[in-house]
């Protein structure tokens, strides 16, 4: 699979899935925009990936907010003249449940950073996508696919829930204009999100999430390949699908 004079927007580039996804694009000969709020995680994956592609950008943006959006739209395309592919991978993770007392906090910000910026960001990008016949690929979750088994991870999941959603009408009316649309579910992911206190609670909170009949977790670079794969010409007539890596977590 190759990217060769590719334009690539990652976000959430700084670490985990996505500087996983950044390295696999620039190895493949893409130019990359690595775009993430942590400037020194951002400058870490750089230095990395130029030992073999000097042909990288490094944006600090939050992709929920409406000026860095077009900041990052608008630079990718002042620097590379289009943009081919965008992978909005930035997301968080907050618990809250309903007695509580903290469930509309936690959906407020579950909403912004996992599901409005994915909108945004796609809305940005989506007129340069149309000239380049391009394609988006969203990052989401199985706990999507999960019916609730513990209530604090709902906000999460509701926001998964609505990305596949919008990826599927994002897929719609995108189509008659040659753009594709898809999303990447992974299960449990060996990545520095699971050292982040609220990202480790999911997880422990539902202990089927992290038993899978592989007996494994997937790595950050499988996940990388999967969104290789559908943005790629190999998957020229997939869109408005969603992929799941997840070791068999859901066959539980």
């Amino acid at each position: 699979m190759s990217f060769e004079n590719k334009v690539v927007i990652v976000t959430g580039a700084g670490g985990g899935i996505g500087a996983a996804t950044t390295k696999a694009f620039a190895q493949e000969g893409a130019h990359i925009v690595m775009v993430d709020i942590n400037e020194k995680n951002l400058k870490k994956v750089g230095n990395e990936i130029s030992q073999y592609n000097k042909n990288y950008l490094l944006i600090k943006g939050n992709v929920s907010v409406d000026e860095d959006a077009k900041m990052i739209i608008n630079k990718t395309i002042e620097t590379f003249k289009k943009l081919d592919i965008l992978v909005n991978n930035a997301g968080s993770v907050k618990l809250g449940n309903i007695l509580s007392g903290n469930s509309v906090k936690a959906f407020d910000v579950m909403i912004n950073n996992n599901l409005r910026s994915v909108v945004l960001m796609t809305s940005v990008a989506a007129p340069h996508l149309i000239k380049t016949k391009g394609n988006i690929v969203n990052v989401s979750s199985i706990t999507a696919a999960k019916n609730p088994t513990v209530s604090h991870l709902m906000p999460y999941s509701v926001s998964k829930i609505g990305v596949e959603h919008f990826t599927r009408g994002a897929a719609l009316e995108l189509g008659p204009s040659g753009v594709r649309v898809n999303a990447v579910s992974p299960g449990p992911v060996k990545t520095n999100i699971i050292g982040i206190m609220d990202a480790a609670k999911l997880f422990l909170a539902d202990v089927n999430i992290g038993q899978s009949p592989m007996g494994k977790l997937c790595k950050t670079e499988e996940i990388a390949d999967l969104i290789l794969f559908v943005a790629s010409d190999k998957a020229k007539s997939i869109t408005g699908s969603v992929y799941i890596c997840d070791n068999g977590v859901l066959l539980k």
